[in-house]
């Protein structure tokens, strides 16, 4: 996992040769205005624009996932925004099956901790980073690019 501000994203473009492209778009457009939805911003690389109320960490943590096919780069337009967070390897519980077609995995287990992101913060969460957003009070505004691994 990663957590920095956009104006440090380009420290992390070596990791994945998608990180720039999915950077770009962010700095080329005012994202504040993106209407709430999902699109594809080129092959592998697709933005989900939520906004919604914030929930409590314990109806938040209901919905503790991970990835297989794809990293989240989460940014805050609105917030601020908590997250939770294990590592993978520590996770023993699961919630049921992998989906391949939403490719998301839930498990029951407890974060090991709590951040939060302001404004133009950012969060890399790979696929060893079981994760649960969305906590908060108030509307919580931000975009999530999923990157095709």
């Amino acid at each position: 996992m990663i957590v920095d501000s956009l104006q440090n994203a380009a420290k992390y473009f070596s990791l994945h040769p998608k990180f720039k492209e999915a950077f770009d778009y962010v700095n080329q457009n005012d994202i504040s205005k993106l209407e709430e939805g999902a699109f594809e911003i080129a092959e592998g690389l697709k933005v989900i624009v939520i906004v919604g109320e914030g929930a409590t960490k314990e109806e938040s943590i209901k919905g503790f996932e991970c990835h297989d096919q794809n990293i989240d780069i989460q940014i805050s337009i609105k917030g601020p925004e908590t997250f939770a967070w294990k590592p993978r390897e520590k996770c023993v519980s699961p919630n049921g099956e992998y989906s391949d077609e939403r490719d998301v995995r839930f498990f029951h287990d407890k974060p090991d901790m709590f951040f939060e992101l302001q404004e133009k913060q950012f969060a890399i969460l790979f696929p060893t980073d079981v994760h649960a957003a969305m906590i908060g009070e108030g509307t919580i505004k931000k975009i999530v690019i999923k990157v095709k691994i």
